[in-house]
């Protein structure tokens, strides 16, 4: 009855998205509920990514982690902080008309960071560090997932009494590719809880337990966006772009150029002197990846070469002769 109650207050919602994403919203909805009630303890991931080719940096990945418990929390917690904005909270709808909502956004995001109910995940790769490997892109999306959810939250430290199954959940943003390459993809993934870490840290990640949402129902993915949303933008020196044939930045970059400043100095509050283009420190112990709530990774393939003219200093030449 709670869950049919829930529905009917979305429907007006649900009637504006297509059949196939209603029909994914419900079971994933369905699933949260059932998650909760039935598999505790229980952490859920929710998964984004943005730019995949950038000026300087690419592939970035983000994740927003939480107890299932208090996912309600959250997401109260969140749309009460939504100020005048209607729909879905997005990185690319900042505006100097919104840009103090979009602040108070970061706020509420950072509160929950902060006060340890949200750990939030950032990944990209230095357009330096090129790969000695060629894969398409289904490949490389599917490896760097992985890749990130074996070690950037420090899972095999996440439950040390091990004397209950911890299940994971992961929530991903609209799969980019066919269904067929999602179950692929589905099985892949699933296959960290066999890795020796997961087993002993009795973690698992089963195949039905990740599922394809829409963005535009779940607040918590919406949060993951206007961070990593933010942090690319740096990252490329997008706030330095200016209007076509005009010495002058545009209105809306300058206001992104703000929110992202608001947002870099409430990293800082956690972690003064954050530098976002290199991965966090763990000067402590490789534990931290889990006890941190905020952390960066720029991930580095292990067979790459480094090319310095990708990067913003350009290798400096000798003049030529005169």
């Amino acid at each position: 009855i709670k869950y049919l109650s829930h529905l009917l207050f979305d429907c007006d919602s649900l009637s504006r998205l297509k059949l196939t994403d209603c029909v994914s919203f419900i079971i994933s909805d369905l699933f949260f509920s059932l998650a909760t009630d039935f598999l505790m303890p229980q952490l859920i991931i929710y998964c984004d990514e943005s730019t995949q080719k950038g000026k300087f940096y690419s592939n970035f990945y983000g994740r927003a982690l939480f107890e299932a418990r208090v996912k309600d929390h959250l997401e109260l917690r969140l749309k009460s902080a939504k100020g005048k904005c209607l729909g879905e909270m997005k990185w690319e709808k900042i505006s100097e008309y919104n840009e103090e909502d979009y602040k108070g956004f970061i706020d509420a995001i950072m509160d929950l960071v902060r006060d340890k109910l949200l750990k939030i995940r950032v990944m990209f790769t230095h357009n330096i560090h090129v790969s000695l490997h060629k894969s398409d892109d289904s490949l490389k999306y599917s490896k760097l997932y992985y890749q990130f959810v074996k070690h950037a939250f420090g899972l095999r430290y996440c439950n040390p009494d091990r004397s209950q199954t911890l299940h994971i959940s992961l929530f991903l943003d609209q799969f980019p590719h066919t269904p067929a390459r999602f179950v692929e993809f589905q099985t892949y993934m699933s296959s960290l809880s066999e890795l020796k870490d997961f087993r002993s840290a009795h973690i698992t990640i089963s195949k039905d337990n990740i599922i394809d949402v829409v963005s535009g129902h779940h607040i918590i993915l919406q949060a993951v966006d206007v961070v990593l949303g933010a942090i690319q933008f740096k990252l490329n020196d997008k706030h330095l772009e200016k209007l076509p044939g005009q010495n002058m930045r545009g209105k809306r970059t300058r206001a992104k150029a703000r929110v992202y400043k608001h947002l870099n100095m409430r990293i800082r509050d956690l972690h003064p002197r954050f530098n976002i283009g290199v991965t966090t420190g763990q000067n402590e112990g490789p534990h931290v990846r889990w006890t941190h709530a905020y952390r960066h990774w720029s991930f580095i393939p292990k067979a790459s070469k480094v090319d310095v003219s990708k990067g913003k200093r350009k290798k400096k030449t000798p003049l030529s002769p005169t």
